[in-house]
C-alpha cells in the first residue's frame, strides 16, 4: 500500500467535518451547540447533512462528539455497545429515565463502556471546547438511537420532528413529514419498564477505567481494556486495546480484519509494508486487513494509543445490569 493510499484511510483531527443537526435535540436549548462526527461507518445520525469520512465496514463504528462548556447530549439509548474515551476536556456522564439514576466524571484518557439498554447522556463540564471519541457496536450501530420520551416532546417545541423512517424534519425550514411517514412514536410506559435504573456501582464498576490505571497496566505489554479477557470483561463485538511507549513494539504484525489506531497522547509513527505516516492525538487510522504494520512513538514524552478490532461476537446487548 502506497503512502497516498494509506492517507485516504487516515482521518486527521483537524480535518474532521462536523454536523450540527445530527440529532433530534439539535435545536433544544442546552444541546443546540453540539457537533457530531462520523469517522468510520454509517454512524447513527438522523440528518442527511452528516459527513462520513470512511465508509468501509469494520464491524463497528467510530464517531466523536464535540461540545462547548455546559452543552449536553440528551438522554438516549442504543441496542449495541457504546464506548467513549475522553480526548479533550472534562465530561459528566449520567443515566436513567430522567438522567438522575447516577453519574460519573471522566477526565482526559478515561474510558467508559456504557451498558446497553439504559438511557444515557453526557455533558461538557470543562472550561473549554471538549471532544469525546465514540465506538459503537455493529456496522449499522444497532439501527439508530432510541430517545427518552421527553427528548422527542421537547424537540417538537423547537421545530424538529423525527419521522418513523429515522429521518429529521425541520419545520423552521418549512419541512414536513412526507406522505405516509408517521412521527416516531415515543416509548410507552410498558416499554419504559425494560430500561433499568442502574446504580452508580453498576455502571462505574462495570464500565469505567481511568487513564492512569491503564497506563500502569500497559507498562510491559499492551493492555486489553474491553474484551472477553479485558479489564472490562465484555463481548460487544469488538475489542479495545491500549498501549504506551513502554509496551509498543517495532515488530510488524497483521490482522485478519481492518483495525483502527487512535492516539491519545503523543505522536505515533504508523509503519507498514510500503510506507509510514505520523499520527497525532485525535487522528484515526484504519489499517487494512492482512497488511503488515506496527506503531511506535515518534517523539519523546508521554505516548498512548487505543487500538480497536472487531471480534466474531454479535454486536448486541451484552450486559443487562443483573
Amino acid at each position: 500500500m502506497t503512502p497516498a493510499e494509506m492517507e485516504k484511510r487516515i482521518v486527521r483531527y483537524g480535518d474532521l467535518m462536523p454536523c450540527k443537526t445530527a440529532f433530534i435535540d439539535a435545536h433544544t436549548p442546552g444541546s443546540d451547540q453540539k457537533e457530531n462526527f462520523t469517522i468510520i461507518g454509517g454512524g447513527v445520525s438522523e440528518s442527511p447533512d452528516q459527513h462520513v469520512h470512511i465508509g468501509i465496514p469494520h464491524g463497528f463504528n467510530i464517531g466523536a462528539a464535540g461540545q462547548p462548556p455546559k452543552c449536553r447530549n440528551s438522554l438516549h439509548s442504543h441496542r449495541t455497545a457504546e464506548v467513549f474515551f475522553v480526548l479533550k476536556g472534562r465530561w459528566r456522564f449520567f443515566w436513567g429515565r430522567w438522567g438522575d439514576a447516577g453519574e460519573v466524571i471522566l477526565e482526559e484518557g478515561d474510558i467508559i463502556n456504557i451498558p446497553t439498554g439504559i438511557f444515557r447522556g453526557f455533558e461538557n463540564i470543562g472550561t473549554d471546547y471538549g471532544m469525546i471519541m465514540a465506538i459503537l457496536g455493529g456496522d449499522d450501530a444497532g439501527g439508530g438511537v432510541l430517545w427518552a420520551p421527553q427528548v422527542i416532546e421537547d424537540a417538537k417545541d423547537h421545530g424538529l420532528i423525527l419521522g418513523q423512517n429515522g429521518k429529521l424534519y425541520d419545520s423552521k425550514k418549512g419541512a414536513t413529514l412526507p406522505e405516509g411517514v408517521q412521527p416516531m412514536p415515543v416509548l410507552s410506559d410498558a416499554e419504559l419498564q425494560n430500561y433499568p435504573e442502574l446504580s452508580p456501582m453498576d455502571v462505574v464498576g462495570f464500565g469505567v477505567r481511568r487513564y492512569n490505571d491503564m497506563v500502569a497496566m500497559a507498562q510491559k505489554t499492551p493492555c486489553c481494556v474491553i474484551g472477553e479477557t479485558g479489564i472490562i470483561q465484555d463481548k460487544p463485538g469488538f475489542e479495545v486495546g491500549f498501549l504506551t511507549r513502554a509496551s509498543s513494539s517495532k515488530e510488524m504484525h497483521q490482522h485478519d480484519r481492518p483495525s483502527v489506531l487512535m492516539p491519545m497522547k503523543g505522536h505515533w509513527k504508523l509503519i507498514w509494508e510500503g510506507g509510514q505516516a505520523t499520527l497525532n492525538p485525535g487522528d484515526t487510522a484504519s489499517v487494512p486487513a492482512g497488511l503488515m504494520h506496527t506503531a511506535v512513538p515518534s517523539m519523546t514524552g508521554e505516548a498512548s494509543l487505543f487500538h480497536i478490532l472487531a471480534t466474531d461476537d454479535p454486536a448486541g446487548p451484552t450486559w443487562s445490569g443483573t
